[in-house]
């Protein structure tokens, strides 16, 4: 390749040398053309002149200058002629004028278009001069004066005939110059592109063989100087195929030392290796962007797959939206070897990377779109509405259930703007909807209450339940690195608080739904209210949700138990003191202060953020009750206008209000309320979820590979 190489620029720098040269001599016969064909125009010497002789001529009647004078006193007249730029002329002249005392008559003319500079290829406006003067002592200055301001200086003929002659040459060789330039340049473009077709492979072996000479460089050699030694990491289970390889590398080179490897104990902490394939990668990435995982740490990767979309659902709840972002994700997966994919722009190729990622989140809104019966703002009757409007009416019911139950006739149905039906009538209530919410919310006046107080209390349940597993992850991390006084000093006081108060959070609101019935809602207590009251006011006399229920009781300063807790401490104490004073000896560096105030600030911590997680979690409610209000205000704006034009262009108008609608869906409800949700839903897990169990505090492992440099050449290649 070097010695390709080398021709190569030889005959390049050949090439390019001569075709400057003949591009040189071309401009350079322009040049003079101009000038022949400007100069012809200044003198009108008429060559058939022959002066009389007179010994001492008048002055007052002829000039010294002229011409028939000079002859007569021995001068020889001569020209200069050819071409300066436009901004040295004024200075040319006064020079020519000081110097030459005035023995030069200077011609000058601005040429009509601009020429290319055969020296510095600059195009700029060029002046044409013709200088007369006497004797060869003036023409010497004015030569020197010509080469001081760089002018082009040409040949000026003599005769008329040899003026022609000279321009007829000139004629012929611009032509066979523009011919020789033209073959020249053919020659030079297919030698350029015989050597384009090789620099992308050449450019990857330049980085294979600059990368290799860079690892090898950091090895080390051996007593002999005869070997290299490289210590790596490498994956327990590529152990054999490392053998295999160094095997045949050996065997293919004829090395008369045979490469071997050796397994080498070590204290350090080894990279983080997690394999990955196409449908798991992006899911990998997002925890990859809050920290790579320290080694054998617990990945939660594997649980993003399925919690992240989940919660992404919560918040895009809605099967309309849903759908088509997950036609849009398949239609991406079954194209994924498509090269113009692999190949787009910056934000496509973002979606493009991602787009398991969306199938999984569209699949996800349009489950929990089909919860919530929302698609595109409306509700969708499947199985038939558990709600009876006729059950409602007097006539339904007997006499003695008039005094109890508040029903309708014809009259209160006609004057009433607003009609109630209430669940503990009989047969107005006749079961919950199969799957999802029942459609005839969608009609109801208080929907939105409703919505908010079932999608609040689902959001706290799990967000709880999402936090509570988290610290369950960390007590496998504490095994796995065997620190069992983690677990019983950490993971499980953390797992008590959080079960104790959140859990019993849940346990309450659970309870609320199957305790209280139609007939008796208007007794249940406040959830909210009951919470506050255990732990501000743990003696009040209110009604609680089950009979016997009270708030937490702190323990008195001179309680019995107190006094018991303290005593066997002071045992322990004693008894553990040689214990501790010959951990003290082998330990040097157990900081017991350190580690107080270390466990104190996470159990503070702990604790707040326990509290302002779960409350965190509310945006699950708060997003979602958002992206339904802005799919219902676009429905409302556009598509029932739509619908309610009935003129003869209505359909006409049909057609365009549906095309607006699509584009404000896509790109306000599908992009922007997309893309929002998407980083909530990020920041739940890495803020709300993986503290609870995740470090990320690790190396990651990146192994020596040639795909990675030909991916990053084709990347610099595509930016250029």
């Amino acid at each position: 390749m070097q010695e390709q190489l080398q021709k190569l620029e030889v005959e390049l720098r050949e090439v390019t040398k001569n075709k400057e040269k003949l591009r040189k001599n071309l401009l350079e016969l322009i040049e003079y053309t101009h000038m022949l064909r400007v100069t012809r125009t200044f003198v009108k010497r008429n060559v058939e002149f022959e002066p009389s002789y007179e010994e001492f001529p008048s002055l007052e009647n002829e000039c010294l200058l002229d011409y028939s004078c000079m002859q007569r006193l021995g001068a020889k007249l001569g020209f200069v002629s050819g071409l300066i730029q436009q901004g040295k002329v004024e200075a040319f002249e006064k020079m020519l004028w000081r110097v030459c005392k005035g023995y030069t008559i200077v011609t000058y003319a601005e040429l009509d278009e601009s020429l290319e500079d055969p020296e510095t290829g600059e195009v700029i406006k060029w002046y044409v001069f013709l200088i007369s003067f006497w004797g060869e002592q003036i023409g010497q200055k004015v030569k020197k004066i010509c080469d001081c301001y760089h002018c082009h200086v040409y040949p000026y003929p003599n005769t008329a005939e040899e003026r022609k002659e000279i321009q007829e040459g000139l004629s012929t060789r611009i032509q066979d110059l523009y011919t020789v330039l033209h073959k020249t340049e053919d020659y030079l473009r297919q030698v350029l592109c015989k050597a384009a077709e090789s620099v992308y492979s050449h450019a990857v072996q330049v980085r294979k063989m600059k990368a290799i000479y860079h690892t090898l460089n950091m090895c080390s050699f051996d007593v002999t100087n005869k070997c290299l030694i490289a210590e790596v990491w490498c994956p327990e289970a590529d152990l054999h195929e490392l053998r295999r390889a160094l095997e045949e590398g050996s065997r293919e080179s004829g090395a008369a030392m045979p490469s071997f490897m050796n397994t080498i104990p070590t204290k350090e902490t080894p990279p983080t290796l997690i394999r990955t394939n196409r449908f798991t990668e992006g899911f990998q990435n997002i925890v990859d962007a809050y920290g790579v995982g320290s080694y054998r740490e617990v990945n939660p990767a594997l649980f993003t797959i399925v919690t992240f979309p989940f919660l992404f659902a919560v918040m895009f709840g809605d099967f309309g939206h849903g759908f088509v972002m997950f036609l849009f994700a398949l239609l991406l997966v079954l194209n994924e070897d498509h090269p113009r994919l692999t190949q787009s722009q910056e934000i496509m190729r973002m979606f493009f990377n991602g787009r398991y990622i969306l199938l999984l989140m569209g699949l996800f809104s349009v489950y929990t779109g089909l919860i919530y019966n929302d698609c595109f703002s409306k509700s969708v009757n499947l199985f038939g509405s558990g709600w009876n409007v006729s059950a409602m009416y007097s006539t339904s019911h007997t006499a003695e259930e008039h005094g109890n139950m508040v029903l309708w006739n014809d009259s209160i149905v006609r004057h009433s703007r607003v009609l109630q039906l209430d669940p503990s009538v009989p047969g107005v209530f006749r079961g919950p909807y199969p799957f999802g919410i029942d459609p005839i919310w969608n009609l109801a006046t208080n929907r939105l209450t409703f919505l908010n107080s079932f999608k609040m209390k689902m959001s706290v349940i799990l967000g709880i339940i999402h936090m509570t597993f988290g610290v369950i992850l960390g007590i496998f991390n504490h095994l796995h690195f065997r620190k069992k006084f983690n677990v019983y000093l950490v993971s499980v006081p953390e797992l008590l608080f959080m079960l104790c108060i959140f859990g019993y959070l849940i346990f309450m609101i659970i309870y609320k739904w199957l305790a209280y019935s139609a007939a008796t809602s208007r007794e249940a207590p406040s959830i909210l209210i009951d919470f506050i009251n255990m732990f501000l006011f743990p003696a009040s006399e209110a009604s609680g949700l089950y009979p016997g229920q009270s708030g937490y009781t702190l323990v008195r300063r001179d309680s019995e138990e107190e006094v018991s807790l303290l005593g066997n401490q002071d045992i322990e104490e004693g008894s553990n003191q040689v214990e501790a004073r010959c951990r003290e000896m082998t330990c040097e560096e157990f900081n017991f202060g350190e580690i107080l105030m270390t466990q104190a600030i996470h159990s503070i911590e702990y604790c707040l953020g326990c509290i302002s997680n779960t409350a965190s979690y509310l945006r699950l409610w708060a997003l979602s009750l958002a992206h339904a209000q802005l799919s219902d205000v676009l429905w409302a704006m556009l598509m029932r206008v739509g619908l309610r034009v009935d003129t003869t262009f209505g359909v006409l108008l049909l057609f365009l209000v549906i095309a607006v609608f699509a584009v404000l869906t896509i790109f306000i409800l599908l992009i922007m309320e997309g893309l929002s949700a998407f980083l909530h839903a990020i920041r739940l897990h890495w803020v709300e979820f993986q503290n609870k169990f995740y470090v990320g505090a690790g190396t990651k492992f990146v192994p020596f590979s040639f795909s990675l440099l030909s991916s990053k050449f084709s990347n610099d290649d595509s930016v250029v």
